[in-house]
């Protein structure tokens, strides 16, 4: 076999018990397969950093090409050390897809035959949110809030000169920050389709699930303003009330599938 057969091959499934330590060595080969991964995506992205640098100062030039000239870098390392940063981020990116197989090879012969159906299609919906959140926060949020906070700057008499650090760190934050707030659906939807939860268990805990979503919100964001943190927040609520109709559907699905053709209304 080879190695790339053995690299992407899934454990079999035993209904034997199996000792502890073995668990721990398939977890041990899962995290080296996951750095693996990762470390080669951050290669890659940092070989493309000087585009990577150009993507990620787009949002700032988008609101005016001067503000560019007003970035400053103040450590000697920076340069490296950030473009470090950066490809870490970028390799998370290119790697999702391939850390969300890793993790589900791992986790496959732990679940029943019934709860493995569904990791496929939820893997590749969250590997599509993820994207989507990534965009959603590029392409939309980043500009407005970047826009926002010089404006909030000049207001109080000051000149924004942002260092490149923390420009970087909090950009690329920002959008992975997004991108993760936007597996809520996968979760939530996965739990019912493994009847955990269901469509008016989601009704009952709407105050609890805003709650939480914007103390979730508060510690995924990178400053700890509430603007970014509602900027984060009301999208999330806003796909928890989509699970909730999603959720629904499935269920009436379910019911027409078993055999009942008259439905409840809603």
């Amino acid at each position: 076999m080879s190695f790339r057969d053995r690299l992407f091959r899934f454990r079999v499934f035993r209904d034997e018990p199996k000792p502890f330590l073995d668990h721990l060595e398939e977890l041990r080969v899962t995290i080296i397969k996951m750095a693996v991964a990762l470390i080669g995506a951050m290669v890659v992205a940092f070989a493309a950093r000087t585009w990577l640098f150009a993507i990620v100062q787009q949002p700032l030039k988008q609101i005016n090409p001067e503000h560019l000239s007003s970035l400053q870098s103040l450590g000697v390392v920076d340069s490296f050390s950030i473009s470090l940063e950066l490809a870490f981020y970028a390799g998370l990116i290119l790697s999702f897809p391939f850390l969300l197989y890793f993790l589900a090879e791992f986790v496959l012969p732990a679940l029943t035959d019934h709860e493995r159906r569904h990791i496929w299609p939820a893997a590749l919906t969250g590997f599509g949110l993820f994207l989507t959140g990534v965009s959603f926060a590029y392409f939309v949020v980043l500009p407005q809030a970047l826009e926002f906070f010089y404006r909030d700057a000049e207001s109080l008499g000051w000149k924004p000169t942002w260092t490149v650090r923390d420009y970087y760190s909090f950009t690329t934050q920002f959008v992975i920050a997004f991108g993760l707030a936007f597996e809520l659906p996968v979760v939530v939807l996965l739990l019912v389709k493994m009847g955990v939860l269901d469509a008016a268990a989601l009704r009952r805990l709407r105050m609890q699930a805003l709650v939480g979503i914007l103390a979730f919100a508060a510690i995924l964001t990178p400053t700890t303003d509430m603007v970014t943190m509602l900027l984060m927040g009301l999208p999330m609520y806003f796909l928890y009330e989509i699970c909730i109709v999603i959720a629904a559907v499935t269920e009436r699905r379910q019911i027409a599938k078993n055999g009942i053709i008259e439905l409840p209304p809603g």
